[in-house]
């Protein structure tokens, strides 16, 4: 069983949960994480979310999403979600906005994450697990934000619009 490492307001772990009790109305905060993966060419690899997820079900959003397991740092988890989401292996990831911290909220579900966001590249064509990935698609950097304001908040994870924004003030944004 997936182990949710529970934290105080300073990121500390205070203890872990069972996955399935974690996530409801007054979801406790939590570590997790937030990538973003390219492939050689610089295309973004983005995921829609299983319609049957008991969070954001049927949203775009960035390539992978998780949360590390007690003792496990975040790029073993990022590797570990990969290759069970997609089928893809990764390399170079690299912290991209390390104090990221969010809460929302969709269907009566909260969200509440200390969650760091790294960039990434990935190998390997997406194979994805049907429980977790129900579509997928290779954008540059400049599709993906016309996409994500075109299509508006309710097909967009609101992590993902918000991190974007935020990869972007920082300068971090591949170039187009």
């Amino acid at each position: 069983m997936e182990l949710i490492v529970l934290v105080d307001e300073n990121g500390e772990a205070i203890g872990a949960m069972p996955k399935p009790l974690v996530h409801h109305g007054e979801t406790p905060l939590h570590r997790a994480f937030s990538a973003y993966l390219f492939d050689d060419a610089g295309r973004l690899l983005v995921t829609r979310r299983a319609q049957g997820k008991q969070t954001f079900p049927g949203m775009w959003t960035n390539t992978v999403c998780g949360h590390p397991g007690p003792g496990e740092d975040d790029a073993a988890a990022i590797a570990r979600r990969a290759r069970f989401e997609l089928g893809l292996e990764v390399a170079d990831v690299r912290p991209a906005l390390p104090g990221y911290r969010y809460r929302a909220e969709f269907r009566g579900v909260v969200e509440n994450e200390i969650c760091p966001v790294y960039l990434g590249r990935f190998s390997g064509s997406p194979t994805p697990e049907a429980t977790e990935v129900g579509e997928w698609e290779l954008l540059d950097w400049a599709a993906f934000r016309q996409r994500q304001e075109a299509e508006g908040d309710d097909a967009w994870s609101p992590w993902c619009r918000e991190q974007a924004q935020l990869i972007e003030a920082a300068g971090l944004a591949p170039a187009a």
